[in-house]
C-alpha cells in the first residue's frame, strides 16, 4: 500500500502545469491567439474611428469654405462694399445736380462743394450709420437677424420681429436722423466751406444753420425714411445698408440741391472782417 501512494505522489508532481489546471498546451496557445487578434481588431477599430474624428474637421472646414466662395463680394465683406456704395453715390448725387440740375459744366463743378459729399459719404453714412445700423442695432433689437430671413408670410405673424422693426423706423426718423445726421451734415459742410479753424466754430455754425432749416429738412426726411425704412428694415444685413445707399442717392440730391452750395456773399464778408481783424456777427 505504501509503495502504491508513492508511485501515484510522483505521478502527480511529474505532470505538466498546464495539465495540473486541467487545460492543454494546445488549448493555452489557442486561447492567446484569440486574446491577440481581439486586442489587434480592437485597435484597428480605434484607430479608423480617430481617424474619422480626425476627418470631419477637415470635412466641415472644407464645405465651409464651399460655402464662403458661393457668397457674392458684399456677402463676404458688407462692410467694405456698403463704404464704396456711401462714397460714391454721395459724390455722384452732388455731381449730377451740379451738371444737370444747375447746368454747370463739366470744368465749372464746384469740387469744393462736391468734397463736402465725399467726406460726409465715407465717414458718416459709411462709417458711423453702419457702426450703429448694423452693430448697435444688432444688439438693440435682437429679432432683426432672424426677421430679416423670413418671407413675408412669415414676417407677418412674428409679432415680435415686427415691433422690433418698428422701433428700428421709429429711431430713425425720431432720434438718428433730426439729433444726429442733420446737425453732422451741417457741421461738416462748416469743415470744408467754413473760414474758421475753430471746430466749437463749425459745430455753432453748422447747428444753427440746421435750426433755421430744421421744418423743412426734418418734413422731407420723414416723407422719404418713413417708408423706406420699413423696407430696409425687414432686409438681410447685407443688403439692407446697400439699400439704404441707393435710396440716399436721391436723398443727396435732394440735400445737394437744397443745402449744398455755399453763401459766397457771407463767405466774402468774413474773409473781410477777418483780414480787418472786425470781430462783427453775421446773422442769416
Amino acid at each position: 500500500m505504501f509503495a502504491t501512494n508513492m508511485i501515484s505522489r510522483r505521478l502527480i508532481a511529474s505532470r505538466s502545469p498546464f495539465q495540473q489546471i486541467g487545460r492543454s498546451p494546445m488549448a493555452i496557445r489557442r486561447s492567446t491567439n484569440n486574446t491577440t487578434t481581439t486586442t489587434t481588431t480592437t485597435a484597428k477599430d480605434a484607430a479608423t474611428k480617430s481617424e474619422t474624428i480626425a476627418a470631419k474637421p477637415s470635412s466641415t472646414t472644407t464645405t465651409s469654405a464651399a460655402e464662403e466662395s458661393t457668397k457674392s463680394f458684399a456677402e463676404r465683406n458688407p462692410f467694405i462694399f456698403q463704404l464704396g456704395v456711401a462714397t460714391a453715390k454721395t459724390s455722384a448725387a452732388d455731381i449730377m445736380v451740379q451738371v444737370v440740375v444747375e447746368k454747370k459744366k463739366w470744368n465749372e463743378i464746384d469740387l469744393k462743394r462736391n468734397g463736402i459729399f465725399v467726406v460726409f459719404g465715407f465717414a458718416y453714412l459709411g462709417g458711423f450709420q453702419y457702426w450703429l445700423m448694423v452693430n448697435k442695432f444688432n444688439k438693440w433689437f435682437p429679432t432683426r437677424a432672424r426677421f430679416a430671413t423670413l418671407t413675408l408670410g412669415e414676417k407677418l405673424k412674428d409679432t415680435a420681429g415686427m415691433i422690433d422693426a418698428l422701433k428700428m423706423v421709429a429711431f430713425d426718423v425720431f432720434v438718428h436722423l433730426p439729433l444726429i445726421y442733420f446737425p453732422c451734415y451741417y457741421t461738416c459742410k462748416e469743415i470744408v466751406t467754413g473760414t474758421s479753424w475753430n471746430p466749437l466754430v463749425w459745430m455753432k455754425d453748422g447747428v444753427t444753420k440746421y435750426w433755421n432749416n430744421k421744418d423743412e429738412d426734418c418734413l422731407a426726411m420723414i416723407k422719404l425714411w418713413g417708408p423706406s425704412d420699413c423696407i430696409q428694415f425687414s432686409m438681410p444685413i447685407h443688403i439692407s445698408m446697400p439699400f439704404r445707399h441707393l435710396v440716399s442717392f436721391f436723398w443727396t440730391a435732394y440735400v445737394s440741391f437744397t443745402r449744398g452750395g455755399s453763401n459766397e456773399e457771407d463767405n466774402k464778408l468774413k474773409r473781410t472782417l477777418s483780414v480787418s481783424g472786425d470781430s462783427a456777427k453775421i446773422e442769416k
